[in-house]
């Protein structure tokens, strides 16, 4: 897997240095070295000698390891100690190879960030001011004064080689934050895609839904009404009057039919509240019906949202609908209730109860996701033989009086 934060150049060019350092400053002291005249008796052949073990054990601890087995802790720590012994031997042996001692400094940030770092630099600091120091005449101020030395130099570069190294790591948490982040914006903008066209499907199947309740509330039932008329038209001889309704009934249900398109509320509430509503549409229920329809309106009136209004007169044009096609009643009452906070809608009939109280005809669940709509619910008590009591309540939300 690649890493998604790989090292940065600067990284990966002090690895490089690292890498060369030992053989620049190796290099450098053995030229030095060789360069001077006074070389005493096989001197030459030592410094050769040990040059070729210290690069001998460079290439074979370092170089020529495997990537996998070269970075492991116990390889660095074996790399790092053979770098300094052979360095100490041969800064002992010629001090000009204090230059090459001077290579361990880099490979102490190969153990950073650890105590380990300091413990590095500390012994290289002391190889190098070691083997340059004359010990036969060393006095404790000059030995004290190279200890507040080494001190000072392993905390500034041991203490400089964990900052960096935490620095580096601080960026690489920032760089993946950031890297996290655009990651949760690309995801998030996403999913705000997805809800808005889960929104629009929603929307489109709310309209349906609107669309399907208004047509089954205003057309399905005129249309039903007109047929009833029809009917009874075809079963008398005088059928003028039930042609008349019929007629009526239609010019009503193309109205309705034009402001459902318009997606207005029903013309009964055009130029009155709900109760009287209740009331026009009580009285024409009875006429075209035949069935005695008792209405009460009971508290306070106040006026409501027109939100309110319309669902619960279109809550109680489906309930009668209910009752003139399925109920076989003959006596049914429509009761409008403020209660505080809260309007009550009962309807009652004598007719022969419904068989499933679930009631999961359309009529019956148009009725309750309107009232759902608004908040309200629908409750519905029935015997076989019995008839059937609807009742709906709404919270009272208040609208501007008309």
């Amino acid at each position: 897997m690649n890493d998604p934060f790989p090292p940065s150049v600067w990284e990966r060019r002090f690895e490089r240095i690292v890498e060369i350092v030992p053989y620049l400053t190796l290099a450098t002291s053995l030229v030095i070295s060789l360069a001077s005249p006074e070389q005493p008796p096989g001197g030459v052949l030592r410094t050769l000698a040990l040059t070729a073990l210290a690069l001998a054990w460079i290439l074979g601890s370092r170089t020529l390891l495997p990537a996998a087995v070269r970075g492991r802790r116990v390889a660095v720590t074996a790399h790092f100690l053979g770098v300094l012994a052979t360095a100490a031997l041969l800064a002992f042996h010629d001090p000009i190879f204090i230059i090459y001692c001077t290579s361990g400094f880099f490979l102490a940030a190969h153990l950073a960030p650890s105590k380990w770092t300091f413990a590095a630099v500390a012994a290289t600091s002391f190889v190098l001011y070691g083997s340059t120091l004359d010990w036969s005449q060393a006095t404790i101020q000059l030995v004290a004064f190279y200890l507040a030395i080494i001190v000072v130099q392993t905390v500034a570069i041991g203490g400089g080689s964990i900052a960096g190294i935490k620095i580096e790591d601080r960026q690489r948490a920032y760089r993946k934050a950031v890297s996290d982040l655009q990651t949760a914006l690309e995801e998030n903008a996403d999913l705000h895609a997805q809800l808005l066209a889960q929104a629009h499907e929603a929307g489109i199947l709310d309209e349906r839904q609107r669309m399907a309740r208004e047509i089954h509330d205003t057309l399905a039932q005129g249309l039903t009404g007109i047929i009833t008329q029809l009917r009874a038209a075809q079963r008398v001889e005088d059928a003028e009057t039930h042609v008349a309704l019929a007629l009526d009934l239609a010019r009503e249900s193309l109205t309705e039919a034009r402001r459902s398109v318009a997606a207005l509320q029903p013309h009964q509430l055009d130029d009155a509240h709900l109760p009287e509503a209740m009331t026009t549409l009580a009285r024409n229920w009875a006429r075209s019906t035949g069935v005695d329809l008792h209405v009460e309106v009971t508290g306070d009136r106040i006026p409501l949202s027109p939100a309110i209004e319309v669902t619960l007169f279109r809550v109680a044009q489906e309930a009668l609908t209910n009752v003139a096609k399925h109920a076989g009643a003959t006596r049914a009452g429509l009761t409008l209730s403020y209660a505080g906070a809260v309007v009550l809608l009962d309807i009652r009939d004598d007719g022969t109860g419904i068989r499933d109280s679930g009631g999961r005809g359309f009529g019956l669940s148009s009725m309750r996701q309107r009232l759902r709509g608004v908040g309200g619910s629908l409750e519905i008590e029935s015997t076989p033989g019995e008839g059937t009591a609807v009742s709906a309540t709404v919270p009272a939300l208040q609208g501007t009086p008309r």
